[in-house]
């Protein structure tokens, strides 16, 4: 099977490059660093020989923003336990590589960045043969079958981390037979966030899988984020702020148009944050805002200390990158995007870190277990639709002691389950004992 499966992604490797190039017009960073993909990388400068001269290398891979994100206190971690250390952080996306930019470029020579390689075993052992990896950890889902077998040939164990799996994943996972079977028992320890995702990865035959939580809790709000967040606040004014964080591509315009209708029902002067997930959307987005007749503002043109924001400015587009916490400090209430449509949702964890009330719609299926946790400790409310979204985001704006004990409910909830990423790292000592 992994056989078929190789030759299946030379096969396909001109109809991937294309579609690369073509996702570059939009996202020019989707058209740089090929080398790296295809596992191909140039001799190193005398600088960079000299910064990463006899450094061994603890690799990371995670895949976009999402998973860059949670990685943050794994990362800080493991450069605290491990200091002759360094660390190789892969992505697979132009985002979760400027995401990583953003969090870690302050560790200088200590943290390299790369495109992950495409799975062949060629390219796997290119980028093995180049950075010699003592160990592999892999964030939440990814299952590379070429990548694992590879690195067990090579000695090097492979460690899930923060693994997450639903059962529509397992479901979709079923469908590969053994050659995922086969992948999920070389690898070599599982850390996963729930028992209910310990057991489901059991299912598929990995050898050692450990429960210890999520790993996205022990996130620190950058004290420069929450600067700016109260910089943005002050810039707003005292209008109360409806965040939509995250949307995906068809709840924008369920919100916008549900806004629209309940702005009667809602406080005369309420903004409207609207965050989409993805930046190559932002000028569609805004497109659509001016469609429906509302006044519009990008943060990328605002100058924080300068003039107020208008008050005839119905929305304002976050059009940033790396600054969702200071969206979320901004707010008074947050709705998490993803989770309008059957997209499967996105992590709540970091507006309730933040102690804001939080609002989710019917399907989050990826985060199935974190959110109902969230609602049974009424930091959370769940929502049907984009109406019922701007109902409850009226009830709360209107009663300010139940906005502000929802908002103590979700910070309550978010510091319970903090630990996880102790948890995880006593776990890779087991297989990186030399710090």
């Amino acid at each position: 099977m992994r056989t078929f499966y190789s030759v299946m992604w030379w096969l396909a490797l001109p109809l991937v490059l294309g579609r690369l190039w073509l996702r570059g017009r939009k996202e020019p960073g989707y058209r740089a660093h090929w080398g790296e993909r295809l596992g191909c990388y140039g001799e190193p400068d005398a600088a960079s020989r000299a910064a990463g001269a006899n450094m061994p290398t603890i690799w990371l891979h995670a895949v976009s923003v999402g998973e860059t994100r949670a990685a943050e206190p794994l990362v800080d971690a493991l450069l605290a336990a491990y200091p002759q250390h360094r660390i190789v952080l892969t992505h697979m996306t132009p985002t979760g590589r400027a995401t990583g930019a953003a969090l870690f470029g302050r560790h200088g020579a200590r943290l390299l960045q790369s495109y992950l390689p495409y799975d062949t075993a060629t390219m796997v052992r290119r980028f093995l043969r180049h950075f010699a990896p003592q160990i592999c950890i892999l964030m939440e889902t990814e299952v590379w079958p070429n990548l694992i077998a590879e690195c067990g040939r090579g000695g090097v164990p492979v460690v899930l981390a923060n693994a997450r799996l639903s059962e529509r994943s397992l479901r979709k996972a079923g469908r590969f037979g053994r050659l995922l079977l086969d992948a999920a028992r070389g690898i070599t320890l599982v850390a996963a966030q729930t028992e209910a995702d310990a057991a489901r990865v059991a299912t598929l035959g990995a050898p050692r899988v450990e429960v210890t939580g999520s790993i996205k809790f022990d996130v620190v709000v950058p004290a420069a984020a929450l600067a700016t967040g109260a910089a943005l606040r002050a810039h707003i004014g005292n209008r109360p702020v409806l965040l939509c964080a995250s949307t995906r591509e068809g709840e924008e315009a369920l919100i916008l148009d549900a806004f629209q209708q309940a702005r009667e029902a809602m406080p005369a002067d309420v903004l409207l944050l609207l965050v989409p997930r993805h930046p190559q959307r932002f000028d569609e987005v805004e497109k659509m805002v001016a469609e429906r007749g509302l006044a519009l503002e990008r943060r990328s043109t605002l100058a924080l200390d300068g003039a107020a924001l208008p008050a005839r400015v119905a929305v304002l587009l976050g059009d940033s990158m790396g600054e969702m916490f200071a969206y979320y400090a901004a707010c008074d209430c947050a709705f998490v995007g993803g989770s309008l449509l059957p997209l499967g949702g996105q992590n709540l964890i970091e507006p309730a870190a933040l102690g804001k009330p939080v609002l989710i719609g019917p399907h989050t299926f990826n985060f199935a277990v974190v959110t109902e946790d969230a609602l049974a400790a009424g930091g959370a409310l769940r929502v049907a639709d984009a109406a019922e979204l701007m109902a409850g985001t009226a009830r709360l704006l209107g009663d300010a002691a139940a906005r502000a004990d929802m908002g103590r409910r979700a910070l309550a909830f978010a510091n319970q389950h903090r630990g996880a990423t102790a948890r995880t790292l006593a776990l890779l000592r087991t297989l990186l004992p030399s710090g």
